[in-house]
């Protein structure tokens, strides 16, 4: 007995099991057609709380740019005008300010190795130009009279002992003349004075110093009966010609910059002139007050036109070679996003996000994102922006709109009409009439229009919308009213379907006038 009850249990059992997996399979298929209408709901739901809520953070803006039908009336009434993507070869300009400094390798100073009393002055005035070899003073040395002497002593023993049979004694002579001669060289004093010495046998008590190098006196202090000791600087002569120029480049610009690249200046006190130059040391330091970094360019300045001190406008080149450009104007920076428009014909304009690198003059480097030969949009962006924002939310009630190119996959064709016309604030007849493709009337479609009033949250106004399910009206026709609750234009979505099947849908602006 106990047997039976068993078979029964399990029997009943399985049964059982069937039936609810049945029930589940059923209630899924249910379930899955229902998920697209509301997934369409809430995504109305979501662009209206963010329209009616100006402070809101409401939906990323990833998701409400959408493809942009606009007429080619409007594109000209609007003044869009359209580019082309472009590779070409590219130079980045970059324009500072520097000043004119003194060439550090073309510095020469003017020392004694000897202590004594400065004489005669010839050179007696800073900036003043002097030449290799010039007379800068004489000085008076009782430690360079005194060399002087023992090297004609060492003549005399010389001279002397030129008799001597003894090679030893001769060569010892001579070895004291050189040692004199070279004592005289190392203290500086020029080999002319020395053959003078040795030509006549005079010495002569005062010492001309002669400038070793071409240039301007930069620094002066030799005075007439100063006392000069070893390592005193004398005189600065620089050379001006070439010349430094101190510029100051932003460390996002230093990237371009290379040693070697070519370098323009302009200075006010000579109008329509410009010096050519190179860049000749990039300093390895950022000022943290500035954010620029020191560059040291080097110019030719044969007619010494440039001075030391001198403010001047400098323009650098740094050729980037070739890339992928656009114009500066076509690029809509949302903060996160770099979009633009691309042109895809028919009045058909589609946002894409794109990858930008530098901006060279009134160009964007792109990295990514277009090719050369797409055209996009280079005006009117932000109008754009705003339609397509529309587009976005109206695509919460409705599909996407279909570019002119694919547009004749709709199953139906519809009309619209309103009275009054245009309507007004306040109550309003809606009428579809909707046909197939043959031009016969379609009846028992579901038709329904969405109508969004956008907000303008800087003025503190929050957006619109209002849906209205249209009645059959017989032959194809279905009618409703709606009451627009504001004056402005309003976006139309209108959607007719049969069952689960889209038939057709179609986008339209309408003005709405305040009313009585």
């Amino acid at each position: 007995m106990n047997t039976h009850y068993r078979i029964a249990f399990f029997t009943a059992l399985a049964v059982n099991l069937l039936l609810l997996g049945a029930a589940g399979a059923l209630w899924w298929r249910s379930h899955r057609s229902a998920v697209p209408g509301a997934l369409s709901q809430a995504a109305a739901a979501s662009a209206s709380q963010s329209s009616a809520a100006p402070g809101s953070r409401g939906p990323s803006r990833a998701s409400r740019l959408a493809p942009v039908p606009i007429s080619s009336r409007q594109l000209q009434r609007i003044g869009v005008r359209i580019g082309e993507v472009r590779r070409k070869s590219v130079s980045d300009v970059i324009r500072t300010t520097g000043s004119v400094a003194v060439d550090e390798r073309g510095i020469a100073y003017v020392q004694v190795r000897f202590s004594g009393y400065i004489q005669k002055v010839f050179v007696n005035s800073t900036y003043q130009y002097v030449r290799r070899g010039q007379p800068l003073f004489t000085i008076y040395s009782p430690e360079l009279l005194s060399t002087e002497r023992e090297y004609l002593l060492a003549r005399e023993s010389q001279r002397r002992l030129a008799r001597s049979s003894d090679p030893a004694v001769m060569r010892d002579a001579a070895s004291l003349v050189r040692a004199a001669a070279e004592r005289l060289a190392l203290w500086g004093i020029p080999r002319r004075e020395i053959e003078r010495l040795r030509a006549t046998g005079r010495i002569r008590q005062d010492l001309v110093i002669d400038s070793p190098v071409s240039g301007y006196v930069t620094q002066r202090e030799a005075l007439p009966n100063a006392y000069a000791e070893p390592g005193t600087r004398l005189y600065t002569v620089a050379n001006l010609s070439p010349i430094w120029v101190f510029a100051h480049v932003f460390q996002n610009a230093l990237g371009h910059l290379k040693v070697g690249e070519r370098a323009r200046l302009t200075v006010d006190t000579y109008p329509g002139r410009r010096f050519t130059g190179r860049v000749d040391f990039i300093y390895p330091e950022i000022d943290p007050a500035t954010r620029t970094a020191r560059v040291r360019l080097r110019f030719a300045n044969p007619t010494l036109k440039l001075v030391p001190g001198m403010f001047v406008n400098v323009s650098l080149e740094a050729p980037m070679g070739e890339q992928v450009v656009i114009p500066a104007s076509g690029v809509l920076q949302t903060g996160t996003r770099q979009i633009v428009f691309l042109d895809r014909g028919d009045g058909y304009l589609e946002p894409r996000d794109v990858r930008l690198g530098a901006e060279v003059g009134e160009e964007y480097i792109v990295l990514n994102g277009l090719k050369p030969g797409e055209r996009i949009v280079t005006s009117a962006n932000f109008l754009i922006d705003s339609q397509s924002q529309l587009q976005a939310a109206l695509s919460a009630f409705a599909p996407p709109p279909a570019s002119p190119r694919t547009a004749g996959a709709a199953q139906a064709r519809l009309t619209v009409s309103l009275r009054p016309s245009p309507p007004r604030v306040g109550r309003n007849l809606i009428r579809v009439t909707l046909t197939d493709r043959q031009g016969a009337p379609v009846d028992g479609a579901q038709v329904s229009a969405t109508f969004v009033l956008p907000g303008m949250p800087a003025m503190g106004m929050a957006g619109r919308r209002v849906s209205v399910r249209l009645t059959p009206a017989g032959r194809g026709a279905y009618q409703g009213s709606v009451t627009l609750t504001g004056s402005g234009a309003w976006q139309v979505a209108v959607v007719a379907r049969k069952g689960s099947q889209v038939l057709v849908t179609r986008q339209l602006s309408v003005d709405a006038a305040g009313g009585r």
